[in-house]
């Protein structure tokens, strides 16, 4: 989140992936740094133990996110 939102700062384009359960802490975080309105894109928790095909499934979903954030 912190360093997403620095590179932001410094103009270089990112996008910021967290999981649901972290929804509010990554929200606070962006309010705190002075980019309340950051975009985030949220994927469903938990990712440590997912399958390889089973992450390939969540980036596939999260990538129209990802895109739009970026551009």
């Amino acid at each position: 989140m912190h360093d997403g939102i620095e590179l932001e700062k410094l103009g270089v384009p990112t996008a910021v992936i967290c999981t649901e359960p972290f929804r509010n802490t990554a929200e606070v975080v962006a309010k705190i740094r002075g980019m309340e309105n950051y975009p985030i894109a949220y994927i469903p928790h938990p990712v440590g133990s997912l399958k390889e095909e089973q992450l390939r499934e969540r980036a596939i979903e999260i990538t129209p996110k990802i895109i739009a954030i970026l551009t």
